[in-house]
């Protein structure tokens, strides 16, 4: 009898989850199988280092940071995440690295504590199971429904063949969208600068001169990584809440479709009692969704639940902390809100029971600051962003507001409900990233004290880029009338993971061969383990991905301990399915 044979492509965080799952659960479903008589390969294909992988590997500057405190890193279950395997805990970042549990560790940091639980993982493997590392790109998969599958690898004439292959990506390379491709174009043809979307770590920044004024569209956290490594990266320095410029950094005009940076992480500890999500927006609601006959619309019929599962999750803290900022019990309060219907009614309750409109959840204040805000020059607008930052910063750092870190919770509740529903659309993650991803206050005390030394300045809500008369010129609706233009322009955000445009041949070689895409552009995948999906539905039962270019996209391949971790509930629910299904391919070949 052969052995078994799986192949796992992405060997970063996601791939070493999936092997610590089927490590979890070999001693049920691998000891005394057929298949333990004879083990099984695994074979991981990724040209970066196993654990760490293209974003976390060691081989990066040591100034860009995570942007989660380390005590808020795991990549182990614990008894929060629901899933059919057993719980094997183990240290979160902080305790493995011995560090203050509230630093922002760098990424050369991470990067270690991420190979290192893949060699624990690779250990806790059963005898028998060997684990094989190919640093290539797989460029192609082919094999029929029923049959071994062949992996095609660069420089390597002969597949590899497997029983089953799981597609671990993680953050994917695109082709350039028709503005995006438009702008490119103009800017070869007129000697400009055009960096597209990337993983800002990998990007060529040498063409950006110092001094030179250089337009950035996008304002997350691909952007901070931009801002780091053009000033502190280019010789400055940090003298307190001033920066000393080296000279050799450009001026960066930044702006975005919000105008404003993402909201800083939260700088103070939970207290007390959690609220009992979820509430509005659980397994039944998402079992009745799935079962409405005619579909459902994620506007119309998933976002007021998660409008309301928020809002619970803000008024449970306000009331149950600070009851003195509310008028009325929260019993009764709760009792009316259950039963409001229609945004109308619940802003009336709101409004009714919280008197002071800042201790109110506003989801569409905060999702659009700007929106209708309007300045008369841009030195104005200079002023009247910092000071909204500053604010940001203040509130984001002060425990008075703790409604905030509630809503943080319910979001990652939602996030886990959604991932049940088949995924959501691609707002609704910029719209999670903006208010639960967002950088580090150190950095954007950073980014305020750059705008000040006038190497940073804001462009504005709602940022349009034009190319003409040589350069490229970028407009505002924040500022009206006003223009900045340059003759350089950086796209600071991560390509968008579509199977369509992703530059990966493999996802479009299996788009070709027949997997199914959402109208959103995301590989479609079986919510219960991940197999990929066909365009009948049927799921591929020797084809597996997990990943951000999936409509099972999760926050992240790994999450803050107790938190229920969606993707190490995925990777359990794949590695049964893998052991599984390489159990009975065993039995069979014995019998």
């Amino acid at each position: 009898m052969s052995r078994g044979t799986l192949v796992i492509v992405g060997a970063g965080p996601r791939g070493t989850g999936l092997i610590e799952r089927i490590a979890a659960n070999a001693p049920e479903l691998y000891a005394g199988s057929g298949l333990s008589r004879e083990g099984f390969d695994i074979h991981l294909v990724d040209p970066y280092p196993p654990g760490a992988g293209r974003i976390w590997r060691e081989a990066q500057s040591p100034l860009l940071w995570m942007n989660s405190h380390a005590e808020d890193v795991t990549m182990f279950t614990d008894e929060t995440v629901t899933m059919e395997g057993p719980v094997r805990p183990g240290p979160t970042l902080h305790e493995w690295a011995g560090i203050d549990g509230a630093t922002f560790a760098d990424r050369q940091l991470q990067g270690a504590y991420l190979r290192w639980v893949h060699e624990q993982a690779v250990a806790a493997l059963p005898d028998g199971v060997r684990v094989h590392h190919h640093p290539r790109r797989a460029l192609r998969i082919s094999g029929s429904r029923d049959g071994r599958q062949q992996v095609w690898l660069e420089d390597r004439p002969r597949p590899l063949l497997a029983d089953l292959v799981v597609l671990s990506l993680g953050h994917l390379d695109a082709e350039l969208d028709a503005d995006q491709g438009e702008l490119a174009a103009y800017a070869e043809t007129h000697g400009l600068v055009h960096l597209p979307p990337d993983f800002t770590a990998d990007s060529d920044l040498s063409a950006l001169a110092p001094g030179e004024p250089v337009l950035v569209r996008g304002f997350g956290l691909a952007f901070v990584d931009l801002m780091v490594l053009l000033t502190e990266g280019r010789g400055g320095r940090y003298e307190g809440d001033t920066y000393v410029p080296s000279g050799r950094e450009p001026v960066l005009y930044v702006g975005s479709r919000r105008g404003v940076p993402y909201h800083s992480k939260i700088g103070y500890e939970w207290t007390g009692e959690r609220p009992p999500l979820p509430r509005f927006f659980g397994p039944a609601e998402v079992a009745e969704l799935l079962a409405r006959p005619g579909g459902f619309d994620f506007r119309r019929d998933v976002w007021p639940l998660v409008e309301k599962e928020l809002g619970f999750a803000h008024y449970h803290r306000l009331f149950d902390v600070h009851p003195e900022r509310t008028s009325g019990a929260w019993a009764d309060f709760e009792e009316k809100y259950a039963a409001a219907e229609g945004e109308a009614e619940i802003h009336a309750l709101v409004a009714s029971a919280v008197p002071d409109p800042a201790d109110r959840l506003d989801l569409t204040a905060l999702d659009r600051p700007l929106e209708g805000v309007r300045y008369g020059s841009y030195e104005e607008f200079q002023e009247g962003l910092r000071g909204y930052v500053e604010q940001d910063l203040s509130r984001r750092h002060d425990p008075s507001y703790s409604p905030d870190l509630a809503v943080f919770l319910g979001l990652l509740s939602v996030y886990g409900q959604l991932i049940r529903l088949g995924g959501a659309p691609p707002w609704w993650h910029g719209f999670f990233s903006y208010l639960a991803s967002g950088p580090p206050g150190p950095r954007l005390r950073q980014l305020l004290a750059l705008s000040r030394a006038g190497v940073l300045k804001f462009v504005g809500a709602d940022m349009s880029v034009s190319a003409e008369g040589g350069v490229f010129r970028a407009t505002s609706a924040t500022v009206p009338g006003a223009f900045v233009e340059a003759r350089a322009l950086v796209e600071a955000r991560l390509p968008e993971p579509t199977v369509g445009r992703a530059r990966d041949t493999l996802l479009r070689e299996l788009h070709a061969d027949g997997a199914a895409e959402t109208p959103d552009g995301l590989l479609r995948v079986d919510p219960a383990d991940g197999r990929i999906l066909d365009r009948n539905g049927r799921p591929h039962p020797r084809r597996f991905a997990l990943g951000p270019y999936t409509d099972g996209r999760t926050p992240g391949a790994f999450t803050r301990p107790r938190t229920g971790g969606p993707a190490f509930r995925q990777n359990d629910a794949t590695a049964r399915a893998a052991l599984l299904f390489l159990g009975a391919a065993a039995g069979r070949a014995a019998a």
